[in-house]
């Protein structure tokens, strides 16, 4: 495995390991009043999106150095009521690599990468699909792996989005429970449009 697929990697096993979190957010009782939609801007504003209204963002660790994601940093968004988690990663790619927005050879190499890791890392994950996309307002391109697998204590659909420009990367994982297919599909949509 290249360097720059092993920091990607790490950068995206760091994003599931912060999973724990959603046992918790199981617990956690209805908000009385739901946040706002909030619009998120990730690689120098060459991925954006919205989350819709009820998201909570909780800062997640600052990267470290042992585990190969030293200046990697990120928000949780979760949601009480869907209990559904958006984690939103980004890391500046090891060696000084630059890459194009729509760099195929260095997403497909991260992306085959990481879909072994993760399923390394969730022993009963499935892989549902894989597709290959690019964001009609910027020309950024983005991977797409959907998953299956149990996760905070139950059935989960996972899907993580890949994407880098110059010399960052960026990670999106849409975790919700698998009984709100229609729910997640939609975010995803929405996520990986750019809308």
């Amino acid at each position: 495995m290249s360097s720059l697929s092993q920091n990607a990697a790490a950068l995206l096993l760091t994003a599931v390991a912060s999973l724990v979190a959603l046992p918790v957010l199981a617990a956690q009782p209805k908000a009385v009043a739901q946040t706002p939609a909030q619009k998120i801007t990730m690689l120098g504003g060459k991925f954006i999106f919205t989350l819709p209204k009820g998201f909570t963002a909780t800062p997640l660790s600052a990267g470290d150095v042992a585990q190969g994601t030293a200046g990697a940093s990120g928000t949780m968004y979760s949601n009480a009521t869907t209990r559904t988690v958006v984690i939103a990663a980004e890391n500046t790619l090891v060696g000084g690599a630059n890459v194009k927005d729509n760099d195929a050879a260095f997403l497909d190499s991260t992306f085959a990468d990481f879909a072994v890791q993760k399923t390394k890392a969730l022993p009963d994950a499935k892989i549902l699909g894989e597709q290959s996309l690019t964001q009609k307002t910027t020309g950024l391109g983005l991977r797409q792996l959907d998953t299956k697998a149990t996760q905070g204590g139950g059935p989960t659909l996972d899907t993580t989005l890949i994407g880098a420009s110059g010399t960052r990367m960026a990670v999106v994982q849409i975790i919700s429970r698998a009984s709100d297919q229609a729910g997640h599909e939609a975010l995803v949509k929405q996520i990986a449009s750019g809308k």
